[in-house]
């Protein structure tokens, strides 16, 4: 394996969710205290899990580039571009393409576009949030090369 990185939510995101469990005691402690209890932890239980089994992974493998559960052979890969700060912003906002392919997370801060080399292909490039955007831009393109 080349390259492998998973897209997990950032801390934030689990303390922002935390939220569900004082919102569910109001609603449920008049009726039981017990039951207020149960459905917030149960609640939020079920927000972690879910958070968890939707984190999707990115791999450079075997000849391919895998995006959640897209896959992308690196013969079709062109260029290459890190994009960070201001310019990730641009990239996911006003300079995003209607036809690309995203694989983007709010909470992860820089993307990698990876332009396709395939004119039948509709899409023009793809573009993937990355925590390590120099490393997959990099392991993108040395498997583009072979």
């Amino acid at each position: 394996m080349t390259y492998r990185e998973r897209l997990w939510p950032a801390p934030w995101i689990f303390l922002a969710t935390a939220l569900v469990i004082p919102a569910s005691l109001l609603v449920f402690l008049p009726i039981s205290s017990v039951a207020g209890v149960a459905v917030a932890i149960a609640l939020y239980g079920a927000i972690v899990v879910a958070l968890a089994l939707t984190t999707p992974t990115i791999e450079v493998v075997d000849g391919e580039l895998r995006a959640g559960r897209a896959r992308l052979p690196l013969s079709a890969v062109g260029e290459v571009h890190v994009a960070r700060g201001p310019d990730a912003v641009r990239e996911r906002g006003v300079g995003l393409h209607a036809d690309a392919w995203l694989l983007i997370r709010g909470w992860v801060a820089d993307v990698v576009r990876v332009e396709l080399d395939d004119p039948e292909d509709p899409t023009p490039y793809w573009l993937l949030s990355s925590r390590r955007a120099e490393a997959l831009a990099t392991a993108i393109r040395e498997g583009a090369k072979r």
